[in-house]
């Protein structure tokens, strides 16, 4: 089953180091079947450093297979995170300067 064509998907609620291992193996069929082109973070409450380290595992699946993946609407705490970390040009959130 492929994920070509498949709809965006939307992140709500807490994505922290409490919930990321969950929604990790909820979506491991990813890895193989291919991700939603874009991801909508708009629906966040609460973020950590543990949810910049799944959405880089998320990109990586998404370049192994040649696809481009776009994380959008980032909570500001995490894209605070995400510049602290040095990966925001990464995640494609790099304001300009």
């Amino acid at each position: 089953m492929s994920n070509e064509g498949k709809q965006d998907f939307r992140l709500e609620g807490r994505l922290t180091v409490d919930e990321v291992p969950e929604v990790y193996r909820r979506h491991l069929d990813w890895k193989e079947e291919g991700l939603p082109p874009v991801i909508d973070l708009s629906g966040l409450e609460a973020t950590d450093s543990s949810a910049v380290a799944l959405l880089l595992e998320w990109l990586s699946w998404a370049h192994a297979r040649g696809k481009q993946i776009s994380f959008d609407n980032p909570p500001d705490a995490l894209r605070t995170i995400a510049g602290l970390s040095q990966v925001d040009e990464l995640l494609g959130w790099k304001k300009d300067e």
